[in-house]
């Protein structure tokens, strides 16, 4: 089978993926993907999916060729697929309008959403704002800190925000809330899950949503830059941004795929959030895949100096991606993701956000060791705005 072909009809992407859900949630998962099989192709919703991107989100988004910072390094030349250009600020509406499409055309009219950095739950409350839908997004308390202006935004765009206060107080902590919403009110409420992890169909369902990214950018590519990019690079947690970029490439073995990890404290130190580099296989949030354990097989608690990277699994395409050699994963810790993100904004205009910075920092270690012909595409997936306070605080600045 190729990679491309994944997943298979069980949902599986070799040993990673399926359906690892409460028996009160199979009806809902089976109605979804009943719903996703009978419109994924459909060219009435596509038509749709499309103009709304187009006229609603803004894309194509452009590339962008960081030349100045390409300059200074002296090594391969870098660009960014520029999805902090989106409406919203980051490319999660991609996924968020296709899959309040698809709701809407299931008759669900209330939405729930979980969100880490808050631009899941942004990009969710905006398209129920754009729909007429009831919009309830559950965020670890944690997390409401670090992200108030996202919070804000969320409020301001009719969102009821509901802080969750169990374990970790992060996204893990989150989608779990979500689920037991759910389950609770499966028959009214459809659940727009914001990465390429969870049961079959969402990390087929979110990355056919999100490569959007990488199609762009593999027509791009040749007519801004002469060819493909020799390296594409993108940040992982759950993994959406990154999925979304590589899946287009997946096929094209001479571009080599790079997803970079959070390393946090350091890897070490136990206070990171790199399931791919430290994680074994287990099962979480319905989907089996590699995941951050104790020796008990209890899910580990993460650190991440960015919301959107702190998250103890990953979706289960990039576990295969990893396994089976197409894809390789590294990691970026706080302090060198703090250090590219002020960079970015000093030498190239842009603010970034802190999960884009990681990918950012690990091009700053790889262009100096290639020749200045070779090209570095990375996916900036989102803008810094919401991470102004975070990095103020890490800096000792009062705003």
């Amino acid at each position: 089978m190729k990679p491309y072909d994944f997943p298979d009809a069980t949902g599986h992407f070799g040993q990673f993926g399926g359906v690892f859900v409460a028996e009160t949630l199979m009806q809902a998962i089976d109605e979804l993907r009943l719903s996703y099989d009978r419109y994924r192709n459909d060219p009435e919703f596509l038509a749709e999916f499309h103009y709304e991107l187009k006229h609603f989100v803004g894309r194509p988004t452009p590339v962008y060729h960081a030349r100045r910072w390409s300059d200074e390094l002296g090594g391969a030349q870098i660009w960014f697929k520029r999805e902090d250009l989106n409406h919203t600020g980051a490319h999660k509406i991609n996924n968020s309008l296709g899959q309040a499409l698809l709701a809407r055309r299931m008759g669900k009219k209330r939405i729930i959403a979980e969100t880490g950095a808050g631009q899941h739950g942004v990009a969710t409350a905006t398209v129920c704002a754009r729909y007429g839908m009831e919009c309830v997004v559950y965020m670890g308390s944690e997390d409401i800190k670090r992200q108030s202006p996202n919070v804000f935004r969320m409020k301001l765009l009719g969102a009821t925000v509901v802080p969750v206060e169990s374990g970790t107080k992060t996204l893990k902590d989150a989608l779990n809330e979500a689920m037991r919403d759910w389950v609770t009110n499966v028959d009214s409420t459809y659940y727009i899950i914001g990465t390429v992890a969870g049961p079959h169909p969402y990390p087929m369902m979110v990355r056919n949503f999100q490569s959007v990214i990488g199609t762009e950018a593999v027509a791009q590519m040749p007519e801004f830059a002469g060819r493909q990019p020799d390296y594409v690079l993108a940040c992982v947690g759950g993994g959406s941004n990154a999925m979304g970029i590589f899946h287009p490439y997946i096929p094209l073995t001479d571009t080599r795929l790079v997803g970079i990890e959070a390393a946090g404290e350091g890897v070490s130190t136990g206070h990171h959030a790199a399931s791919l580099t430290a994680g074994r296989v287990g099962v979480l949030h319905g989907n089996r895949t590699y995941v951050l354990q104790n020796a008990d097989g209890q899910v580990s608690e993460t650190h991440s100096v960015s919301a959107g990277l702190d998250y103890p699994g990953v979706g289960p395409e990039h576990a295969w991606l990893k396994d089976s050699g197409r894809a390789s994963y590294v990691t970026v810790t706080d302090d060198e993701a703090l250090h590219a993100f002020h960079h970015c904004c000093r030498i190239e205009g842009i603010i970034p956000a802190l999960e884009s910075s990681h990918a950012l920092a690990y091009a700053g270690k790889l262009a100096p060791t290639l020749a200045r012909d070779k090209i570095i595409l990375i996916n900036l997936s989102g803008r810094g705005d919401k991470d102004i306070n975070t990095v103020a605080d890490r800096a000792g600045i009062v705003l």
